[in-house]
């Protein structure tokens, strides 16, 4: 079964299809294997690439926020580290 989802080509996060354990590596459906650096809660979010403070976070093809600190590859992606600029 697979761990995670990529909704879009250019997503920088997968979903978690169900929970992940911090030290637990899971595959891409590309092959790619990721170690999960934290509890990555089941539809939570978690970074495929290194994303830097103030970069954009992709999920559906479109921008929900940006990086409110460095978040590194396999970290938990959620409302500690993202923040949705006010228009």
């Amino acid at each position: 079964m697979e761990q995670t989802i990529i909704i879009n080509p250019k997503d920088n996060v997968a979903i978690a299809l169900q929970d992940i354990k911090e030290g637990e590596k899971f595959s891409l459906a590309d092959g790619k294997k990721i170690t999960a650096l934290n509890n990555i809660p089941y539809s939570h979010k978690v970074a495929l690439a290194d994303i830097k403070k103030g970069e954009q976070i992709i999920k559906y093809g479109e921008t929900i926020g940006f990086a409110s600190e460095d978040i590194k590859q396999g970290h938990w992606v959620h409302a500690h580290n993202l923040h949705v600029e006010e228009k």
